[in-house]
């Protein structure tokens, strides 16, 4: 039967290699392709011979196919509201978790609403601390901004980047929140609280990546290949904060690892400050105040988790600080040092950027930002880990003062120098 008996009438939209076509192109075919794209040449436009890809939708004549008919031809054809049920999840690994997240939904609205900044205009971009290259005195402005840069020295630098890095991955911690189950995005435009979230989330922490990248270009002291192909590698690898798809877990991870990023870009700020680059020291310090932002709206998450199943956080909290919060550029390499990201974590160490005080530290301001000491209604487990959890703190300060401040061996006096090749394979005391 030709298409023309059928009623069908197939609409291609043409894309050409330098953008999208300006027409639609009706026309009837006596062969149906159950491909959704095919590939063609279109005839020559403008002089020029350009590949395309043509994308046909079938609107069918109910009144001349049968139902059976309509589906061998076209497929299963939805609505939104059918979509959206078919793909809600029915069975879930934690299903107390979820409804428990369900339960505080107005919650999530208000972080959507008064914790996020709005977007466009409203909001600051990268461009409002960068040189702005369509005006007249741009490259004054560029080269105020490299008299600055050159001012800092290496291992500033190599935190700068290793900082950068770890925003630019940003792709897989979006990636992340979306296996956290009862807060995924299935549709990529879906409208709940929590898609919502996570897109405006995500939308604001591009920025930083962008920032720091356009501001390391600029300055000219940086391999830029070797820090792109970094990023890459950092994207491509993913890394695994051990969520196991648990959204307590990825919120008591998130309120962890968003206070020391903050503490990360806000002591790289000082320096720079210190260094003579007041430029940086504001990008830093910008930068710092959106991961507080967030830091304190995935500490509300828990929060409110706690009032509904305080047993439940209390054993995936414990559970989490028994092992170690994961860092998420430990996979870090410029396809060269296999231990670039020990090497850049030293750096951070001896420059006090981040250390294993601040570790300690973060964990005790989430015992008291909960307030645990003071939760009730717990069971005999919920005591013991809420003990263990107040103990915590203090114990794991001593150790990591105890490791700073012993006394080195004679092996250890000697200065250990490692070569970066984000900084042109400049040696950086580690």
């Amino acid at each position: 039967m030709s298409t023309k008996a059928l009623g069908i009438l197939i609409t291609t939209s043409v894309f050409y290699d330098y953008g999208v076509s300006a027409f639609n192109m009706p026309f009837q075919t006596s062969k149906i392709s159950r491909s959704a794209d095919v590939d063609l040449h279109v005839s020559r436009r403008q002089g020029r011979r350009r590949s395309s890809r043509v994308s046909m939708s079938a609107i069918i004549d109910p009144t001349v196919v049968t139902k059976e008919e309509y589906k061998d031809i076209c497929g299963d054809i939805y609505s939104q509201e059918e979509m959206m049920k078919r793909l809600e999840r029915s069975n879930y690994l934690y299903p107390k978790h979820v409804e428990v997240i369900n339960d505080f939904d107005d919650v999530v609205g208000t972080m959507v609403d008064n914790v996020l900044l709005e977007t466009g205009e409203k909001s600051w971009q990268p461009q409002d601390y960068l040189p702005d290259m369509s005006q007249d005195n741009w490259l004054d402005e560029v080269s105020e901004l490299r008299e600055c840069a050159a001012s800092l020295p290496d291992d500033i630098m190599v935190i700068l980047v290793g900082d950068m890095v770890t925003e630019e991955a940003l792709p897989t911690y979006q990636t992340l929140l979306n296996t956290f189950e009862g807060c995924d995005d299935p549709t990529g435009v879906t409208e709940t609280n929590w898609a919502k979230w996570s897109r405006g989330w995500t939308s604001e922490e591009n920025r930083h990546g962008d920032l720091l990248n356009k501001y390391l270009y600029l300055g000219g002291r940086c391999n830029m290949r070797s820090i792109e192909v970094t990023i890459q590698h950092l994207i491509t690898s993913g890394f695994n904060p051990g969520a196991q798809k648990d959204p307590y877990r990825g919120f008591v991870y998130t309120s962890f690892q968003e206070r020391a990023t903050k503490i990360s870009h806000g002591n790289v700020g000082k320096l720079a400050r210190d260094a003579g680059d007041m430029g940086l020291f504001r990008v830093c310090s910008k930068i710092a105040a959106d991961e507080g932002r967030h830091e304190k709206a995935y500490q509300k998450f828990c929060e409110e988790i706690l009032e509904r199943d305080p047993d439940g956080l209390l054993a995936v909290f414990g559970d989490m600080m028994r092992g170690q919060i994961v860092m998420p550029a430990e996979l870090m390499t410029d396809g060269k040092d296999e231990k670039l990201y020990e090497n850049f974590s030293a750096v951070a160490q001896r420059l006090g950027v981040y250390t294993a005080i601040d570790y300690a530290d973060i964990i005790g301001h989430l015992v008291k930002r909960w307030d645990l000491e003071n939760l009730e209604g717990l069971s005999s487990e919920g005591e013991k880990e809420r003990d263990y959890l107040c103990k915590l703190p203090t114990r794991y300060k001593k150790l990591a003062e105890r490791s700073m401040n012993r006394k080195k061996g004679p092996n250890e006096e000697v200065i250990n120098m490692q070569p970066f090749g984000w900084v042109f394979d400049r040696e950086v005391q580690c």
